[in-house]
């Protein structure tokens, strides 16, 4: 099993590079199911949950080449199978945004219980039932969806939460529905937008991404497309954190201003000493200072993918903050890991707790429990006195690329041993 080994309390400084949106590229590699001509993507970031969807889209008949550096080549025209098997599905929860592509494709699709990082029950019934008013006919034996669909229409969407992933499964299977799909309470969420400017690339005419409601015109056939994928505005705020916690000075991008808005809100209520510079976020030491309270909601409110770091940022803070995440009722457990650093933190229940500071950190060895709980124990160890060891690094590179090699560039003592 791969660790790092982090020796702490190093000023950092210099510039971090951002990769693309880890949860926009996964819909959108998706979505090149839609058509069987070439789709370029740029700016793809070489994460862990890529490599695991590219051989998903693999086994089921897709041409996928890494073209050059961070540029991926895929073409569905060979896609023979509406069907995968268990392994690589249950290590990628993403792997449900395939299950729309292959209904509007081949009328049918068969997928195991999607998998990925364990930080609450996270349900597929609005997938289902999105999926359902398109035409499709869904059953679940056991851990085994079997789906299929007679004849695809369009119609009037309103989903009993604004789940990313089941939006993002409505508008992929709308955009090959002829006709005008509606889908209310959508998502909104930077990634889903992303997704939405991909399809209307592709040729499909959609309104309203970015608000709480999509109207999709779509198309018999596609097109095949270049598309840029956008800077990960989660990766970037976790640099943030880590500049802030370290007093250090990192130049952070590029970043795209509109996707950080709330985080940038909070970070100025931590007192966090930030400035924009074109596409550039840069950082320097500040007195933090506790809001009082942070709180997750749907976007444009604080992301739940964040709230982790803002733990940690939060036990170098002057005062007592209540930090609650209501999306997730294993987010939180994580804390206990910064307990055993030193962290004054109280739980009141699966979903808050009350983190008072400043306090000293000490090194420990940890394991990392998911992609974002591990980033934040990798920030917390760079905080911290002395020597770390932060075991099952692999959920880590799932969603943060060559975390190593841009924290040694930026002068932060770590080594990854495999």
């Amino acid at each position: 099993m791969s660790k790092f080994i982090i020796t702490g309390k190093k000023k950092l400084q210099g510039s971090v590079p951002i990769f693309g949106n880890k949860n926009a590229i996964l819909p959108i590699m998706a979505a090149c199911l839609l058509t069987k001509k070439d789709c370029v993507l740029e700016n793809v970031p070489p994460i862990k949950d890529v490599f695991i969807m590219a051989e998903i889209l693999k086994e089921l008949g897709a041409k996928v080449e890494f073209s050059k550096k961070n540029v991926l080549l895929i073409n569905a025209a060979g896609v023979n199978k509406s069907s995968l098997k268990p392994g690589l599905v249950r290590e990628l929860r993403a792997s449900i945004l395939v299950l729309a592509p292959l209904l509007s494709r081949f009328g049918q699709a068969s997928l195991p219980s999607p998998g990925g990082c364990i930080i609450g029950s996270r349900g597929v019934e609005t997938h289902f039932a999105a999926l359902k008013t398109l035409g499709a006919q869904i059953e679940v034996k056991g851990k085994k969806f079997n789906a299929r669909v007679k004849q695809k229409r369009a119609g009037y969407i309103f989903l009993d939460e604004a789940s990313v992933t089941a939006t993002e499964n409505a508008m992929m299977m709308a955009a090959l529905t002829e006709g005008e799909t509606v889908i209310d309470d959508a998502a909104c969420e930077p990634h889903v937008v992303d997704l939405a400017l991909f399809l209307k690339k592709m040729g499909v005419k959609i309104s309203g991404e970015g608000t709480n409601r999509l109207i999709i015109e779509g198309k018999k056939k596609l097109k095949g497309v270049r598309f840029e994928i956008g800077p990960d505005y989660i990766d970037a705020g976790a640099f943030a954190v880590l500049a802030a916690v370290t007093q250090s000075k990192l130049r952070i991008g590029p970043v795209r201003v509109r996707d950080l808005q709330m985080i940038l809100l909070y970070f100025e209520r931590f007192g966090v000493n930030f400035k924009l510079e074109k596409n550039n976020l840069l950082v320097g030491p500040a007195n933090l200072k506790s809001p009082g309270k942070v709180q997750t909601r749907p976007w444009p409110g604080f992301p739940s993918d964040l709230m982790s770091l803002l733990i940690v940022l939060a036990t170098q803070a002057q005062g007592t903050s209540l930090c609650h995440d209501w999306m997730f009722e294993s987010r939180m457990y994580f804390t206990d890991k910064l307990i055993r650093m030193g962290a004054k933190i109280i739980a009141c229940d699966p979903h808050r707790v009350l983190v008072s500071g400043p306090v000293s950190l000490y090194g420990e060895v940890l394991e990392s429990p998911d992609i974002r709980a591990g980033m934040a124990l990798v920030v917390a160890a760079l905080c911290a006195q002395g020597k770390s060891e932060i075991n099952n690094i692999r959920v880590i590179e799932r969603g943060h690329a060559q975390v190593e090699k841009r924290l040694k560039e930026i002068g932060a003592q770590i080594k990854k041993i495999d």
